[in-house]
């Protein structure tokens, strides 16, 4: 025992897990020779002789003490802006490690007023060591997160240094700071600049008066979004209390600074061994965790650089090599075509190999059949040859080990790589601007809106899609004449009264502020001063004319509705080209657009002004309580509208010879019928999505129940009940749907319906100058047997075979959704058939449409194709492969909480996907 304690005084601190090592391994092998029950020796015995050996149990204590615990716990690494460990040894640089960003590496003024030692640097006179710039990477995240957290492995020279002695700052001078964390003899302080606080920081946040010791000490100061501020010490909170107001206004051009401020005068004397800041608050149980990670950061990096390695591999595989793989293999060697035995699609198959041979040999590309196969131009067979750039991308890859990261490479995930996976500028659709100008003002302008305004467009399935909403010429002027009708609707002075009781026309504070107050409505967010200043001239120009004040107040209406803050959805993507929160008004646009189709309410505006909507929780009480608004419904109709593309039932113009009795007030009854069934399982009976496909009721007027067969219960839409109606139930037995297929009932249309509709799946196009007319029935040749003989073609198989037959349950409706079991020329029609899942090896069979909907309605791929599509629609954009795993959380958390609508709103807004923008790099913010 003696041995053991003379053992720990004579090691040095980077020693010190060796001694636990040692100390504990001592334990086990005294308790393993005392006790003959094996199996319970860490559990009874050695509880029992820790017990009989305190010196031993205090020994292994001091060998984990503070500083030396960094060998199992990983450190938090989300939302790292800078890290620096002091592990160079040598130089007058500290580099930042946190490989996020421009590096903001920091220079030491005086060399020679600090000494390296291993894994830390001791600070021994004054001096500075600061960034070469403004932090701006850390600024600017801060900023727009309205949170943070600093922290510091330190040994303090001594408890008498004052000032407070600068630690940690982001500052100007000693009276003009954004941060400082600093020690006032035995006190940590910390000075945080907010729209509440001084330019200094003050009022500060300090800790009681005896937690400077001059020993190795874990400090973390964190501020939440919502003001609260927090001081720990050796992973416990010692400190606590609010810190109100915003961070946007802290000095961009500010520096960061280590143990002194920026004019010299504030220098803090001793040992620095880690230093990090992160863009939001860490929670207690983080902060526990980079205190057990300790302060030396050689395992960190290790397990840090391990950790970005893998990061990066699966990157490359899922954007780059995937990519290659569905877009070129699939067609042929995917778990259903299997050509040559070899399936591409997964990972076991893939290494497993076909026919030929090990296709992939990780780690060896020269002795990989598929790389044989690229290299030589055999494959692909047919279509575009790969690029030398893919083609080197494959080669590395399999090369580097063929890190294969899904579980099932699926095309759809792939279909629109190379398209922008952010949108930063959304122009409002048309639906959107008319819900935006009711709720910011008061007026309906949906008549005008809809009359003037060009339609928006379709693009990858909707028409909400951000890309594809131009505004040209013909826009601006219907826009200015639309803003010319709403004001002249307006009580423009009641409205003006909400934010200034003023009647003066004057071009002094007064006015600014009521620009300020009225632009930040209006416009959905804060006005710059720019912003105020250009607005204010309007009312300058009005007064000097000798106009009044309430010709002024129209005149600001009228140029907000036309300003391309009102018109568009603007958010600001400067950063430095990762990911960063999206600000608290951005973040209420977004969850009001997604969630209601119009902007924030006062409420939301309320949740971003206090600073709330940087809190989770709080995010996800503001989803719930929007989801109880009538607006939630109505959007979620849109979405409806846009997934079937009811809107071309306005078209509809069938054969009025096929159709004899067919009524044009039918397709308006059709839209009803599916809005309605729509609104009763989602809404009224809160059913998970997939219900939809098989949910045995439905809503019809008397003509189209008679049109379905149905016996008419009265005037208006009436409620039915299916259950004993097999040949009904479900979205895709509803006339809305069925007329997808046009007058032949064609199986090509109503097969790429639900293959991509509702099934997510991937065919390539029909090759050019092909005939797609649909071919018509007749006497022994009914649609199906159409189908049939196009599946028997061995040049129309390839295809057709993932689509077609996805129809053959829905023969018996005709092109207008009525039911028959023979068509027009006495065909008999059949309801059986087999369903290939995406991504399945083989095809399910089914006997009737009711068995058919019961498949898609119990399908794990329908059911992740409802969360890809609501998804799609709500960021109005479409989905990529970066996307994909966060939308596997999406979807895993919606189905965990019941699978209903509001369910996957709530987890779309509480996603990455809506939280986080992907910022643009800025060369010159360093």
């Amino acid at each position: 025992m003696v041995k053991l304690m003379f053992l720990y005084f004579s090691m040095m601190q980077d020693e010190k897990r060796r001694c636990a090592n040692f100390v504990l391994g001592s334990l086990i092998e005294t308790s393993w020779q005392q006790t003959d029950d094996k199996d319970h020796v860490m559990t009874t015995t050695l509880r029992r002789y820790i017990s009989r050996n305190p010196i031993l149990v205090f020994l292994l204590f001091l060998c984990v003490s503070p500083g030396s615990l960094d060998a199992a716990t990983p450190r938090v690494s989300r939302d790292l802006q800078v890290l620096y460990t002091f592990d160079a040894g040598k130089g007058d640089v500290v580099r930042d490690r946190s490989s996020v960003g421009q590096p903001l590496d920091l220079k030491i003024e005086k060399p020679a007023a600090v000494h390296w030692k291993n894994g830390a640097l001791v600070v021994r006179k004054s001096t500075k060591i600061s960034s070469m710039g403004p932090a701006r990477k850390i600024i600017n995240s801060i900023k727009r997160a309205n949170g943070l957290t600093v922290e510091a492995w330190i040994k303090p020279a001594n408890d008498r240094q004052k000032g407070p002695a600068r630690i940690i700052s982001l500052s100007g001078n000693p009276s003009k700071r954004n941060l400082t964390l600093g020690q006032e003899g035995k006190q940590y302080n910390v000075r945080l600049r907010t729209t509440s606080t001084s330019v200094n920081g003050n009022p500060s946040t300090a800790t009681p008066d005896k937690f400077v010791k001059t020993v190795l000490t874990h400090v973390v100061y964190t501020r939440d979004a919502a003001g609260t501020a927090r001081i720990y010490i050796n992973g416990q909170p010692q400190a606590k209390q609010k810190v109100f107001g915003k961070l946007r206004n802290w000095d961009k051009d500010f520096g960061l600074i280590l143990a002194n401020e920026k004019t010299g005068d504030r220098p803090w004397l001793g040992e620095l061994h880690l230093v990090a800041l992160f863009s939001r608050a860490l929670t207690d149980g983080e902060v526990k965790q980079n205190f057990r990670a300790g302060a030396t950061s050689k395992a960190d990096s290790a397990q840090t650089k391990a950790a970005l390695a893998a990061a990066q591999a699966r990157h490359e595989f899922e954007t780059q090599v995937a990519p290659v793989l569905a877009r070129n293999c699939l067609d042929c060697h995917d778990s259903a075509a299997n050509k040559g035995q070899l399936d591409l699609s997964r990972k076991a198959a893939a290494f497993a190999g076909g026919e030929s041979g090990k296709a992939i040999v990780p780690g060896n590309a020269g002795e990989s059949l598929l790389w044989e196969q690229i290299k030589s131009g055999a494959m692909p067979p047919e279509g575009e040859p790969l690029t030398n750039h893919e083609k080197n991308v494959f080669k590395q890859w399999i090369d580097k080990g063929a890190v294969w990261s899904v579980e099932l490479i699926d095309p759809a995930v792939y279909v629109y790589e190379g398209r922008a996976g952010a949108v930063w500028l959304q122009r409002l659709t048309v639906p959107e601007y008319i819900e935006t100008v009711r709720s910011a003002v008061g007026v309906d302008i949906a008549q005008e809106a809809r009359e003037l305004l060009p339609p928006d467009l379709r693009a990858d399935g909707f028409s909400n899609t951000a890309y594809n909403l131009n505004v040209d010429l013909k826009h601006v002027e219907i826009y200015a004449r639309l803003a010319e009708i709403i004001v002249d609707r307006m009580d423009v002075m009641k409205f003006a009264s909400r934010f200034s009781k003023s009647r003066k026309l004057s071009t002094d504070d007064t006015m600014r502020k009521f620009i300020a107050d009225m632009g930040k409505w209006i416009l959905r967010g804060p006005l710059d001063d720019r912003e105020v200043t250009t607005y204010s001239g309007i009312p300058t120009t009005v007064a000097s004319a000798g106009g009044n004040y309430q010709e002024a107040v129209r005149l600001l209406i009228e140029a907000m509705l036309q300003s391309p803050r009102f018109i568009y959805r603007v958010e600001n993507q400067r950063g430095d080209g990762s990911a960063w929160p999206v600000d608290e008004y951005e973040l209420a646009s977004r969850m009001s657009y997604i969630i209601w189709g119009g902007p924030p309410d006062r409420e939301l505006m309320r949740a971003a002004d206090a600073g709330e909507l940087h809190d989770r929780g709080l995010i996800e009480k503001q989803a719930r309580r929007m989801l109880q608004d009538p607006r939630a419904v109505n959007r979620s109709l849109q979405f409806l509208s846009e997934w079937l593309n009811l809107d071309r039932l306005g078209n509809l113009r069938p054969d009025r010879k096929k159709f004899p009795n067919w009524n044009d007030a039918l397709a308006a009854d059709m839209r009803d019928e599916t809005q309605a069934f729509f609104k009763e399982i989602v809404w009224e009976q809160s059913r998970p999505l997939a219900d939809l496909l098989n949910a045995q009721l439905t809503y019809a007027t008397p003509d189209l129940a008679a049109h379905y067969g149905l016996k008419p219960q009265g005037p208006g839409l009436k409620r039915y009940d299916l259950s004993s109606i097999p040949a009904r139930g479900g979205l895709l037995t509803q006339g809305s749907v069925l007329t997808v297929g046009g007058d032949e009932a064609s199986m090509v249309t109503r097969g790429l319906f639900v293959m991509q509709g509702v099934l997510r799946g991937v065919v390539k196009d029909p090759p050019p100058g092909l005939d797609i007319t649909p071919v018509p029935s007749k006497p022994g040749l009914s649609q199906r047997r159409i189908a049939e003989q196009r599946l028997a073609n061995v040049s129309c198989s390839g295809c057709h075979i993932r689509f077609e037959p996805l129809a053959f349950g829905l023969e018996k409706y005709d092109g207008l959704g009525a039911f028959h079991e023979r068509d027009e020329h006495g065909n008999q029609m059949r309801e059986d058939g087999e369903i290939l899942f995406p991504g399945a090896a083989k095809p399910v069979a089914y006997q009737t449409s009711a068995a058919l909907m019961n498949l898609l309605a119990e399908s794990p791929r329908v059911q992740k194709s409802i969360t890809w599509k609501v998804t799609q629609f709500a960021l109005s954009r479409p989905l990529v492969a970066e996307d994909a795993r966060t939308l596997d959380q999406i979807h895993q958390t919606f189905q965990k909480n019941g699978g209903t609508y509001s369910s996957l709103m709530t987890a779309i807004v509480l996603s990455d996907l809506v939280l986080m923008t992907k910022t643009e790099p800025n060369s010159s913010e360093k």
